[in-house]
């Protein structure tokens, strides 16, 4: 597992329409108006579920941004 790379929803080219619900209801959630605690059990409860399912708790948030191109040898100043 150590050399695999998580996947995410923003990887997916088709995502099924299940994973399309939980993405949608895991961002409108803070929107709503609903109370704090309820908010925090829906998202946990949809990040547990990808933890269970896919492999990724951070499945639906966004992608990890790295901090530059990949260097070669060459390519050092």
């Amino acid at each position: 597992m150590k050399g695999e790379r998580p996947t995410y929803f923003s990887d997916m080219q088709e995502p099924p329409e299940f994973l399309k619900a939980l993405d949608h209801a895991r961002r409108l959630s803070c929107y709503e108006g609903w109370c704090r605690m309820h908010i925090e059990a829906i998202q946990v409860a949809i990040d547990q579920y990808a933890e269970a399912a896919l492999g990724n708790r951070e499945f639906f948030l966004n992608k990890p941004h790295s901090i530059g191109g990949s260097r070669k040898a060459g390519d050092v100043p």
